[in-house]
């Protein structure tokens, strides 16, 4: 195997990254014509031995095309918010929730022990959200009962609040970007000492995009807490990444990030640069696994990322990130 351009790729996730590579560049129609539409005949596919080389599927192939690998009817179809809707089919959606699972526990311990409370208004309001079908299934798995979703019912969102903190109870207040916001006019300043805030980005169109760190002052300041917490997922992925506060996210072990050419976009970037972002999410068995975002970050030697933005022309989706 060919020395590795990104050190924080271990042995084991290339190989088993070149593997399902194979696989999908045979068995999923769109992935395959996009290779040969750039020279990739099944030869060189066969021959690749470094990841590095692979040409990653534009993630705008999911708002135009059926992209799965192989045949199976999907148990869920999960769709996008944007003005023309990415499909993500899945076979599983157990295995999908456990994958989210598996991801957040990698960080944050069991989600069990956790209370849920999710303000997640625009993605209720529609189907096919998989940041809904996760975030139902954490409530489903918790071990208390304040666990739920809020939409209107600021006063019960803020009782259960002071009761799981009068109780020491972890709690994560999971929340779109501009309902975290609308909470800050609705309700009296917190100090919060046992619940995380976590925001999945986005304005939805609600607000005017701001830039990142304004909101997480103000955010910190109401609640009383050290860091604003992130998610970071997209409809055409599995796979989710967290931020603790610091702007960094970190990728979990089925996932990794690495940077293309913001002018050459099939020519890899180096660390450290302002680069577009490259997805390897293995968990994506049914789609492809190779997926060009339309997100603008860095990448460290560590593997950890930053988002600083969008490609411009590309949609405002509710999953994409603040400016900062």
């Amino acid at each position: 195997m060919s020395p590795n351009l990104f050190p924080f790729i271990d042995e084991s996730f290339e190989k088993l990254a070149l593997t399902i590579f194979k696989y999908q560049a045979k068995n999923n129609p769109i992935f395959s014509s996009w290779l040969n539409s750039l020279g990739w005949d099944s030869q060189k596919i066969e021959i690749t031995n470094n990841i590095s080389e692979i040409p990653f599927l534009p993630v705008s192939a999911f708002k135009t095309h059926k992209v799965v690998t192989g045949e199976f009817i999907p148990e869920v179809v999960y769709t996008s918010s944007g003005a023309i809707n990415s499909k993500h089919f899945v076979s599983s959606k157990s295995l999908y929730l456990k994958n989210a699972q598996l991801g957040f526990e990698k960080f944050y311990g069991p989600a069990k022990d956790y209370a849920w409370l999710c303000l997640l208004p625009g993605y209720l309001e529609r189907n096919g959200s998989s940041l809904i079908d996760m975030a139902e299934y954490f409530i489903s798995i918790s071990e208390h009962d304040e666990s739920g979703f809020f939409i209107k019912g600021i006063d019960e969102l803020k009782y259960r609040l002071d009761t799981l903190e009068l109780n020491g109870i972890p709690t994560i207040l999971l929340g779109v970007t501009f309902a975290l916001l609308d909470l800050t006019e609705a309700m009296d300043p917190m100090q919060l000492n046992h619940t995380i805030i976590m925001e999945t980005g986005g304005m939805k169109g609600r607000r005017k995009e701001p830039i990142r760190n304004e909101i997480h002052e103000k955010l910190t300041s109401f609640f009383g807490v050290k860091k604003i917490h992130s998610e970071y997922g997209m409809t055409e992925l599995l796979s989710q990444a967290y931020s603790f506060g610091d702007g960094l996210f970190r990728p979990p072990p089925q996932m990794n990030i690495l940077p293309r050419s913001l002018e050459t976009p099939l020519i890899n970037s180096t660390l450290n640069k302002v680069s577009g972002l490259n997805v390897i999410d293995l968990a994506n068995s049914d789609s492809c696994s190779f997926i060009a975002t339309d997100d603008i970050g860095k990448i460290f030697e560590n593997g950890f990322f930053e988002v600083i933005g969008r490609i411009d022309g590309s949609d405002q989706r509710g999953c994409s990130l603040l400016s900062i």
